[in-house]
């Protein structure tokens, strides 16, 4: 995902020009939605035995107004408004609910929700590059079936080219993205256009009659249904976790202006299709093209398809920071691909893996109708989490009338995403269990990183002992003082750190000066530089700084530190004169554990010992550093 420049007066989005604003947002946020149409319409009707003119416009009545409740109103109207000082996304959902909330039992169901629908959007990371690109790929059947079984290798071949231009970043491709999809999204209009105003009878679908009607003649297999009818909504949550890149209005008004009416005219020009040439139903999408245009529009849909797979790898890596910085997950090495924009980030681990699993997805299923099964339950399980959150969020500081037509309000949005939710969960053995297994797996993995880390941090406070009664004695019965100032990197505030107690027993010496400095993440995206820390003297010669970044920042503390220089003179941190000292931990795991507890103490361990080392996290340089091992026992 792309972002705007950083204002370093203030640490968060800078503004743009609204018409750049807007055509950004139709690359990067419009891009999984607007391919949806590669294969909605010919995943909905091969659940269809011979459909005729009733089903056809039923099925197209239940999609526009499906898309016109759950994007239009749920998301773009409603959803929009809870933003997380102007940030979007599950998490930052998440971190907005726990506000106000004291109860550790209900924090950690509201928390527990947030992670699902996290760990439920990597599966969606996984098989919308699969999707999308087979989908596109599989164009060329049209042109030959001779060409049939180059599908799946040239899927793995821009899979492969996709994956591997990660590390260079998406700066250059970026500019193109927008400009792209506006043409992508003008031709799905103008190929839409065409095929009704050959048959305009198919507007008839318009009318919500249909789809009752449609609903009423057969509900068990029209609920079925709505498991396919949902690849019609999918990009639906990247429009609120984009928000913070381009702001609420932009994203309302590129919807409302461009893509919405070219995806209805494009699901309704293939509906007319059909009904004038029911063959066409094998893929009505490219089948809408005049022959001297499908190979034109299978390349545009390829690339269009590149530029959707984009948006959610960038995404995976914008989560995986998140959850780094909420505490959910090991540090990782985070490298940035570009000078100027902060969500231009590359995860190394993450792209590695979600190219082996994306690899996979494609060589498994080998067709985009085999996928669709996979992909619904994901979309639809982040969905649900969604509206579930909202309940926390949406009726808040609200009363009487007002509150109740909230509550009312997100009921009905819960209600549609259980129908939607328990459709696709009948799928679970057509491919549905694919996200389900990477949700459990990276459910599990979050919540024993964050409870590990908690029983930790009890451990260590529980023995360190306090910080100004130690600092008061050091001062009384000093040690030998060396020039310089030394950073002790601090888990707890108020504690003592183990690197002290190490530095004062095996080297018996302390600098002039010494800056406990503490760490902490901010529940809000973006922290600003007059907010970025608190300091404290606790002598002559030493000081206490408990420093926060925002869940989408990095924490950088050597800039911290030219900072806290610069608004205080008193405390000498030049760089060359200044060392770090700081306590790594290995864990071991205790044997007198049961198997149950044993097992999560180990994946821990594990976690741990896989982490990104803390230097190379906060920006230190590791010539100036000092090391203190210890061991824990779990």
């Amino acid at each position: 995902m792309q972002s705007r420049p950083l204002s370093p007066e203030q640490g968060k989005p800078a503004s743009s020009p609204q018409a750049a604003i807007l055509v950004g947002a139709l690359g990067v946020v419009y891009g999984d939605i607007g391919t949806s149409p590669l294969y909605t319409i010919k995943a909905a009707l091969a659940q269809i035995a011979n459909p005729g003119e009733a089903e056809i416009l039923g099925l197209l009545s239940l999609l526009f107004w499906m898309l016109m409740i759950v994007v239009s109103l749920k998301y773009v109207t409603i959803i929009l408004r809870a933003d997380n000082r102007g940030e979007g996304g599950t998490l930052a959902l998440m971190e907005l609910a726990l506000r106000g909330v004291s109860g550790p039992g209900r924090r950690w169901r509201l928390i527990v929700l947030g992670l699902i629908g996290a760990c439920l959007f990597y599966g969606d990371s996984m098989i919308t590059p699969a999707i999308s690109v087979l989908s596109a790929i599989e164009g060329i059947s049209v042109i030959s079936h001779r060409l049939d079984q180059w599908v799946v290798p040239l899927s793995v071949l821009v899979l492969a080219c996709l994956f591997m231009i990660q590390s260079r970043g998406t700066g250059a491709m970026g500019k193109l993205f927008g400009p792209v999809m506006l043409v992508w999204f003008l031709t799905l209009g103008a190929l839409g256009a065409w095929r009704i105003f050959l048959e305009p009878g198919i507007l008839r679908a318009l009318n919500p009659v249909w789809a009752f009607a449609f609903i009423a003649e057969a509900p068990w297999k029209t609920f079925l249904l709505l498991g396919a009818i949902v690849l019609a909504l999918t990009g639906a949550e990247t429009l609120y976790a984009d928000m913070g890149h381009f702001g609420r209005s932009a994203i309302r008004r590129a919807w409302f202006g461009l893509v919405l009416p070219a995806l209805v005219l494009c699901y309704f020009g293939q509906g007319a299709l059909i009904l004038g040439d029911p063959s066409a139903i094998k893929n009505p999408f490219f089948h809408m093209a005049p022959d001297w245009g499908l190979v034109p529009l299978v390349v545009l849909a390829t690339i269009a398809t590149v530029i959707a797979s984009q948006s959610v790898i960038s995404g995976a890596f914008s989560v995986t920071r998140q959850a780094v910085q909420l505490g959910f997950w090991p540090r990782m090495v985070i490298l940035h691909t570009s000078a100027r924009e902060e969500g231009q980030i590359y995860l190394p681990r993450v792209n590695m893996l979600l190219f082996i699993a994306v690899v996979v997805l494609v060589l498994a299923f080998r067709s985009s109708e085999g996928l669709a099964h996979a992909y619904g339950f994901a979309v639809t399980g982040t969905m649900l989490m969604t509206s579930l959150l909202a309940f926390a969020v949406l009726p808040r500081n609200t009363h009487g009338v007002k509150r109740m037509l909230w509550l009312c309000l997100v009921s009905v949005f819960l209600v549609m995403d259980v129908l939607l939710f328990s459709s696709n969960t009948l799928k679970l053995h057509d491919g549905g269990w694919v996200p389900l297994l990477v949700g459990i797996c990276l459910l599990t993995l979050m919540i024993t990183w964050k409870q590990g880390r908690e029983k930790m941090h009890d451990a260590l406070a529980g023995d360190h002992q306090p910080l100004k009664s130690f600092i008061a004695s050091l001062e009384e019965y000093p040690p030998t003082r060396v020039p310089g100032t030394a950073v002790f990197m601090s888990m707890i505030v108020n504690t003592v750190p183990p690197a002290l107690l190490h530095n004062l027993k095996h080297n018996k010496v302390l600098h002039e000066q010494a800056l406990f400095l503490t760490v902490e993440s901010a529940d809000v995206p973006y922290v600003s530089f007059s907010e970025r820390y608190e300091l404290e003297r606790l002598s002559r010669t030493t000081w206490q700084a408990v420093a926060r970044w925002g869940f989408k920042q990095e924490p950088n503390v050597p800039q911290l530190l030219e900072q806290i220089m610069h608004e205080h003179p008193e405390l000498n941190l030049e760089p060359m004169q200044t060392s770090y000292f700081l306590s790594r931990q290995t864990i071991i795991v205790v044997r007198k554990v049961s198997w149950q507890l044993a097992w999560r103490r180990r994946l821990f361990a594990f976690m741990a010992r896989n982490a990104s080392r803390s230097t190379r996290f906060y920006k230190i340089p590791p010539n100036r550093v000092v090391e203190m091992g210890m061991q824990m026992e779990l």
